[in-house]
Order: structure tokens, then sequence, then C-alpha cells
């Protein structure tokens, strides 16, 4: 008799599949091989984070709702140090996995999945929609949930926190702006200072309860996007059983916009009415606005200035100019309008606005219409004037195998190909210390290899976008979300 292999067919959601599909695996690798020649000014950690689903989660996953896995790896005196991945323990995910629950992890609680960064001496991995940041290690073991010394608790009152802050480069203080559908059509803007604790907390009213994904910060305001991606009762309850139904879309609808309830009652609420989907969808009936908020007012001196219909993930930097502020974002026409399991609704481009303060008009214009997504910038200027800014290209609604250079001032864009069998991942600024001009450093990312089914560590000089060196890593590190940089002995939350 001969054996037959039978072929084990791919997940039919493009988002559990090819360089989307979760590793299985922690990895710890040391003495990394390195080719070319890493700067030996880079003394930190290059961390980035990302869904990653510890369990089998159907056709229906959203690839927003995977529990969080951090990559990270070190860099010394030339050398890579040493490479690891880690779940981030919630207590879902440490329960799963037959370990002690890290920390006390209140009635809502996730894995944070979407951004890492370092504040205040601490590993942040980050997420958004009213859940709390969790604190990881220097070798990215979990602490357990943050609330910043007891002032950001996670209770229906008042959010979690932002997977986008900015930080001031003249301060070291992180802005956020966040959301939560507990809370309505109530956005919070906060400061959190350098000392670890929030500082400065105010409320703003969008027109319902929109997705917030990233706001942007100026020298005097905060730049907010109330864009019409919003949460959908209907299809946050569409799981619960069929007699339950109208009690939980009933309660939905009193919270929505109004008092929140208990948390121990939301979260009931929520366990019964997620399922594996994302509950926001595109309504062509919400106005789409950017308000601008001064930095230090209340709520209400936000000043609206209408746009047409679009959503924005991310915004590259915001400055102001004379009477008006500029906005340059990454512009979608629309989203989950028909793709509900990920971000797949056409082509995305490099966008401007420029808001007028003398007559309330918003002008709109295409700075590069190729497809992408991931911007970043030398965030030594956030909020001030900027020339250069990096992108990934995407293909068909993922990322190809291009990075984009942006010279904003002279109107054009570089891109420079990895190769045919690379996926490229969002590649961060980290400047030269000596360094005069803006664009003096090199990018930072993940880059997928599919002919071996590994991933690398490129580093790319910013200017040009050549290579000056790779860092092999052991496994994959599946496509994902947002890193940072993060030097030595050198937080910028302790300016």
């Amino acid at each position: 008799m001969t054996d037959t292999a039978v072929p084990i067919e791919a997940p039919a959601n493009r988002y559990l599949r090819d360089n989307f599909a979760p590793v299985r695996e922690e990895l710890t690798a040391t003495d990394l091989t390195v080719t070319g020649h890493l700067p030996e000014h880079l003394d930190g950690r290059y961390l980035r984070i990302g869904p990653n689903p510890i369990d089998d989660p159907g056709d229906q996953h959203h690839w927003f709702l995977g529990e969080g896995m951090v990559h990270g790896v070190r860099l010394r005196d030339g050398q890579a140090q040493w490479y690891r991945n880690r779940w981030v323990r919630a207590a879902g995910v440490a329960e799963a996995l037959g370990e002690p629950v890290r920390g006390t992890p209140g009635e809502l609680d996730f894995a944070a999945n979407t951004n890492v960064l370092e504040h205040h001496g601490k590993t942040l991995a980050l997420v958004e929609s009213g859940l709390p940041p969790y604190e990881l290690t220097h070798d990215l073991d979990t602490v357990g949930p943050c609330d910043f010394d007891g002032t950001l608790p996670s209770v229906p009152g008042r959010p979690g926190y932002s997977a986008h802050p900015h930080r001031d480069p003249d301060t070291g203080e992180l802005h956020a702006l966040s959301y939560s559908w507990m809370r309505g059509n109530r956005l919070t803007y906060s400061v959190l200072g350098t000392d670890g604790r929030i500082r400065r907390s105010v409320d703003v009213e969008a027109h319902g309860s929109p997705m917030v994904h990233d706001f942007a910060l100026t020298e005097h305001f905060a730049v907010i996007l109330d864009l019409p991606v919003t949460f959908d009762i209907k299809a946050a309850t569409a799981d619960t059983p069929r007699l339950q139904r109208p009690f939980v879309r009933g309660v939905l609808n009193r919270v929505i916009g109004r008092n929140p309830l208990p948390e121990p009652v939301i979260a009931r609420i929520a366990r019964g009415a997620g399922g594996p989907s994302l509950p926001y969808h595109w309504n062509p009936d919400y106005p789409a606005r950017i308000g601008l908020l001064p930095r230090d007012a209340e709520g209400d001196a936000v000043r609206w200035f209408e746009i047409d219909p679009c959503y924005v993930f991310h915004t590259l930097n915001a400055y102001e100019d004379g009477d008006t502020v500029v906005v340059d974002v990454v512009r979608h026409a629309r989203m989950f309008a028909t793709e509900l399991t990920g971000p797949n609704e056409g082509p995305a481009t490099m966008t401007r606005f420029t808001l007028d303060l003398r007559t309330g008009r918003v002008s709109e214009s295409s700075l590069d219409q190729r497809s992408q997504e991931f911007p970043r910038h030398d965030e030594r200027l956030t909020g001030r004037r900027h020339r250069y800014g990096w992108a990934v290209g995407f293909e068909d609604g993922v990322p190809g195998d291009s990075v984009l250079r942006h010279d904003l001032t002279a109107g054009t864009t570089a891109s420079r190909h990895l190769g045919a069998d690379m996926e490229a991942s969002e590649f961060c600024f980290v400047p030269h210390p000596d360094g005069t001009a803006e664009d003096d450093g090199v990018l930072l990312g993940y880059v997928h290899d599919r002919s071996d089914g590994r991933s690398q560590l490129r580093v790319l000089d910013a200017e040009t976008l050549e290579d000056v060196a790779t860092v092999l890593l052991p496994g994959r590190v599946p496509a994902g979300f947002h890193g940072n940089w993060a030097p030595e002995g050198t937080d910028p939350g302790d300016l």
C-alpha cells in the first residue's frame, strides 16, 4: 500500500493564511546573523506588535481581533543580541497557555495587539476601544494591565487608552484620543505626563459612536477625525440568541450615546454580542468632519470642519501654517462596507487636508496616488512642519514589497522594491544622533521572505532607501501593525 497525503485546505479567510497566519511558537534566539553593518549608535530594541490568534477563530474572524503578540530585536555595538516573540498575557491568553493570570485584569480584558512603545521606563502594549494597555518587561514578558498609576481606570465611565498616542517632542508627554462603544458619542483627549500619570483629560462630543483609530497633534491643537465608520448594534448582536436579541439591542441602544452601564453588565453583553466580527461598519449617512480642539481648552471648544466622506486609519503628521492647519493622512474612500474581515475596500492614498481657520473651509489634495499604508515621519517634528514621510506600498489590500519616501516639498515620491518574494511591514524612522538633516537616519522594519518562510529585520538608509543591514530571524513575523524603536537608557518619556 502507498500512503496518500491528504492536502490541507487553506483557510477561506485571507487574514488567517499566508503571512497573516498566526505563528504558534514563542522563540528566543541570540547572536543573530547580520549582513551589512548595523550602525553603532543603534543601542536599543526594535519592537512591533500584531494580532496572533491563540485559538482557531473561524472563517468569520476579523484581523483586528486576534490576541496580540510582540516581536523584538535587541541591537547593540553593531550586533543583534536577541530576538523574542511573546503573546501578551491577558487573562484569556494566560489561561489558554496554562499559566497564572498576570496582574488584576478588569471585566473587559484583551491582549493588546496594535502598538508597542516605551514611556516612563515602561514598555506598553496598546489597543483601543476602551481597553487598557498591558505593561511588558524589557524581555517582553507580561507584567499585567497598566492603569497609569491609577489615573486611567478601566471602567465604562472613562475609556481605556488609545492605540495611537503622539509624543510632544518639546515636553515628552504622550497625547491621546480614546473612544469606546460603551461611551457612545464621547471621545476623550488625554495627556500622559513624563511621570507616567494622566495629568489632563477632557471629553469631546462626536456625531455618534465612531471608530477613531488615530488623530494628529499640532503645537496648539488636537486634530480629531470624526468619520463614517461607526458602531453597528445589529452586527454586535448578530451572535446573540434570537430570543435574547431584542433585550440586548435595547440595552445597547440605551448605552450608545447615553449613560454608561456598570462594567460587569457591559462585560456580559459584550461577551455575548461580539462574536468574531468587528462591530464597526461603514455608515453612509454619517457626516465626515475634522475637529480642532485647542490643547488647553475644554471639549466644547472644538471647531469642526466638514469634509467629503472617507476613512482614515493613520495620520502622517499635522502642523500649523499661519491661518491654516495642514493634516497629512492616508485616505480610504470607505471602510468595512463590503469586506468585513479586514481593511480591504480599495486603494488608500496619501492625501493632504488644509483647514482654513478664517473661512472654515477645507481643501483636499492628493500627494501620491499609489496604494499605501503605515505612514511615518521624523517624530522630532510631530506637530511641526515636516518635509519627508515614509510608507509601505500595498497590493490588492495587503503589504507589497515596496517602501515609499515622500518629499512633500519637492512633490516627489521615491520607491524601493525589496524583491519579488519580500513582503514589507511598517518602517519607523530613527534619526542619526549627529545628523542635521530631517532624513539623516535609518528606517527599521520587519520583512517577510516568502522563499524561505522566515522574516528579517531590515535597516534602510532613510534618504536613499538602500540597504544598510539585515538581521536574519529564526522564524516568521506575521503581518501586523505598529512598531517603534526603544533606545536603551534614553526613554523619550523622561525628557
